[in-house]
């Protein structure tokens, strides 16, 4: 992994930038709202995807493997993600060549310029957050500019550049460059710990929240529910704090949250309230909405007028995104990745598989975070699941660690009649299939790549059916 380094000079002007690690969500993006800007983007991904050929349709050029000669002579400004190795070939010639070499956070400072930004930041939420506030800006008639983690359903990007002064983001808070953005409006989701390896400690973790909220100009919004948000409360001294959540004391206070469906809630403020449903499941998504609307009237819009324009979000993809029914049973996907995120993506499930089972195929993300996490996910999974289906371990920037698979998350259940460990992708699906029945939901959990097991598991189900007639 490459850590950003936040002092390197950004330049002045762009005239041709190359992304390295363009198929991602987030460098997708960013890399689509250069090519509006008029700036000539090329790019390279370890493997083909559909991103890349949007992109490639809009005018990029785009590479399927990193090279040294994908590096173009016009190039004079490189973006990295921090997911790259120092010695991927485009890096180390970029160096060599002395050109801007940055990090796609410092990309995206440069983009932003002077305006009202709204940073979203937390663990988990962050993403479908994001794109609440963009769908309910864009319904009260703002013209937002956008950089969000994931796609918008209703919008069908990531990305988009708007032509009034707010301009909204998912902040990172991962390897510390949600520092780096000069914030109107901070939203805190929720604090929980992670990323421990980049801050060493959770009071680092915590103080960088702290800092995160208290550099904002105009506000922060953040929970009065979860309690690494709580205890970073304590530590602000912002004179413009919002929270939200079920708490009694929240100033955005979610009540009477109905699950049996999509999800249907009252929210108050002050003595006004408005009673919601949202078109997306899980109570977690109620708590989503209150943090959104609290970001809708720190901009300045009315309450009531905020609650209705968060209604219409439709959702974001790899966030309980349905792919297909095959046999009856209903193949979702997701991208949660943390023990909290996997507990929040079932339990909403749950509530609308009705007698259905719910089979989880879990992939468990970077070694460090299996080792360290492992049997939280067995506990969640155990308890939220009927049945779980668990994969090897996603090891995106880390070098494997001997001893950690997959099988130190099926090994921990309680009861292994509910879980078994499948390296290969086929025989995972084969075996899904082979378990699943009708009504059943099938949910693949993990942000690597596990999404793309989907295909086989439908396949399989397909296969399976016609075996049975």
């Amino acid at each position: 992994m490459i850590r950003p380094d936040l002092s390197l000079p950004i330049p002045e002007n762009i005239e041709a930038a190359h992304f390295i690690g363009i198929g991602g969500s987030g460098m997708s993006g960013l890399a689509r709202m250069f090519l509006e800007r008029g700036i000539r983007v090329s790019g390279s991904d370890r493997a083909d995807s559909p991103g890349l050929r949007q992109l490639e349709a809009l005018g990029a050029t785009v590479y399927v493997g990193h090279e040294a000669s994908n590096l173009g002579d016009d190039v004079d400004t490189v973006v990295h993600t921090g997911a790259i190795w120092p010695e991927n070939p485009e890096f180390v010639l970029a160096k060599q060549r002395g050109l801007h070499v940055i990090h796609r956070s410092q990309a995206l400072h440069w983009f932003i310029g002077g305006r009202r930004l709204v940073s979203i930041a937390g663990a988990h939420g962050k993403t479908t957050s994001t794109g609440m506030v963009v769908t309910a800006l864009q319904a009260l008639g703002v013209d937002p500019t956008f950089v969000n983690g994931g796609v918008i359903a209703q919008l069908g990007v990531s990305s988009g550049s708007g032509a009034d002064d707010v301009f909204v983001i998912e902040a990172d808070e991962s390897d510390g460059t949600f520092l780096l953005y000069d914030t109107s409006i901070a939203l805190i989701t929720n604090v929980d710990p992670d990323h421990l390896d980049h801050w060493g400690s959770r009071d680092a973790f915590d103080a960088a929240f702290a800092e995160f909220a208290n550099s904002a100009r105009e506000a922060v919004v953040i929970s009065s529910d979860d309690e690494g948000a709580v205890s970073v409360r304590a530590r602000l001294t912002h004179e413009n704090v919002v929270s939200f959540g079920e708490a009694a004391d929240a100033d955005i206070r979610v009540t009477d949250i109905v699950t049996d469906g999509p999800v249907r809630f009252t929210v108050r403020h002050g003595v006004a309230a408005a009673e919601i449903q949202l078109a997306v499941p899980g109570a977690h998504n109620a708590i989503n909405a209150a943090g959104a609307i609290g970001v809708l009237v720190a901009l300045g819009h009315g309450f009531l007028d905020a609650a209705r324009a968060v209604e219409g979000f439709a959702g974001t993809a790899r966030r309980f995104e349905l792919h297909d029914v095959v046999r009856g049973v209903s193949v979702y996907d997701d991208y949660a990745h943390h023990p909290t995120e996997v507990a929040a993506a079932l339990a909403a499930a749950r509530t609308v598989v009705g007698d259905g089972r719910i089979i989880a195929l879990h992939q468990p993300h970077t070694y460090s975070r299996t080792q360290a996490m492992f049997q939280e996910f067995a506990d969640v999974l155990e308890s939220h699941a009927d049945h779980t289906v668990v994969l090897d371990v996603y090891g995106a920037r880390e070098d494997p660690v001997e001893g950690v698979t997959g099988a130190l998350v099926s090994e921990a259940f309680a009861e292994p009649e509910h879980v078994h460990f499948v390296a290969d992708w086929q025989d995972a699906a084969d075996y899904t299939a082979s378990v699943a029945r009708d009504g059943d939901f099938v949910i693949t959990l993990g942000c690597g790549n596990v999404n793309l097991i989907v295909p086989q598991v439908l396949d399989a189900l397909a296969r399976t059916s016609s075996a049975g007639e």
